[in-house]
């Protein structure tokens, strides 16, 4: 029986605060907004536009491993993630974040 394909999706969500748990960052919920789920699969770089001010935090995961920007289209030199691995970043005022498949 055939495997099936593996998916390659990255999920963003929106935090307006945050604080520290035992030197761990905590994202308080509710989320501000949880954005629709990245399609990574053809190999380009996907945006995301924090269009609210009240976000401070973006909580990214991906299926695979991936990379991650916020000055422009990322590519697999920028800020690689681990596969299913949570990275919670700080971000100031209105901001786009580029995501890509980084192998």
């Amino acid at each position: 029986m055939p495997r099936p394909a593996p998916t390659k999706r990255a999920w963003i969500t929106e935090f307006s605060t945050n604080r520290v748990e035992a030197a761990a960052p905590i994202a308080t919920l509710p989320s501000l907004r949880k954005q629709p789920a990245l399609d990574l699969s053809d190999g380009l770089p996907k945006y995301f536009l924090k269009t609210t001010t009240s976000t401070r935090y973006v909580r990214v995961m991906c299926e695979i491993q991936c990379a991650i920007s916020s000055t422009g289209a990322a590519s697999v030199n920028d800020i690689v993630l681990p596969l299913l691995h949570a990275e919670y970043f700080m971000v100031n005022g209105v901001q786009t974040i580029s995501v890509i498949a980084a192998p």
